[in-house]
């Protein structure tokens, strides 16, 4: 018994070494850079509005997450249970806005805009009648969500189907992947 107690001991700490070393070489998340100017979507969005977007409210989810995980790992090299679960919703609500942030940014262009072509608006024809349709979907689905309302247009593979998805984005639940919707459900 003696013999295994050491041997758990010495498992535990070469464990710990190992999670030391690999938190040491992880890099820190940065706010990325985007591929066109502030003022390149206006006169939709202007230049102040995606300066401040970008360079305050984005960034700080990004110095929060480091610092979070910082902690983190200093709390998990303490072996710190208590405070790693207690730091777990600000990992999750600052990561997901990271995350959702860093796809919002490459999914608008000054090139963009109006209504999907092809085969994505045939797919959104047939799910919801027309582009319109869709969009009101996804304001109901997303208007009283943090942040104005985050939502994915995603395809249900089960159903063969498109549908609206909130992602919610306060402490407690905040994600950068959307669950599958209830079943029969094209937005909820």
């Amino acid at each position: 018994m003696i013999c295994r107690v050491a041997q758990i001991r010495r498992c535990a700490g070469s464990l710990s070494q190992t999670i030391n070393q690999v938190a040491a070489s992880r890099q820190k998340h940065t706010l990325p850079d985007l591929t066109y100017d502030y003022g390149a979507l206006e006169p939709h969005i202007n230049a102040e509005i995606m300066q401040l977007h970008h360079s305050k409210h984005h960034a700080t989810y990004v110095n929060n997450l480091n610092v979070t995980e910082e902690k983190y790992q200093e709390a998990l090299a303490k072996g710190d249970v208590t405070t790693q679960v207690a730091l777990q919703p600000a990992l999750k609500f600052n990561g997901g806005g990271h995350i959702n942030h860093t796809i919002f940014w490459t999914n608008l262009s000054p090139n963009g805009g109006g209504e999907p072509q092809g085969e994505l608006m045939e797919a959104i024809k047939r799910d919801f009648g027309s582009f319109q349709k869709m969009k009101e979907r996804m304001s109901a689905a997303t208007v009283a969500v943090q942040g104005s309302g985050w939502g994915w247009l995603g395809f249900d593979k089960e159903n063969g189907r498109l549908h609206c998805q909130k992602v919610e984005s306060n402490p407690q639940t905040s994600t950068p992947t959307c669950p599958r919707p209830e079943k029969n459900s094209s937005c909820i």
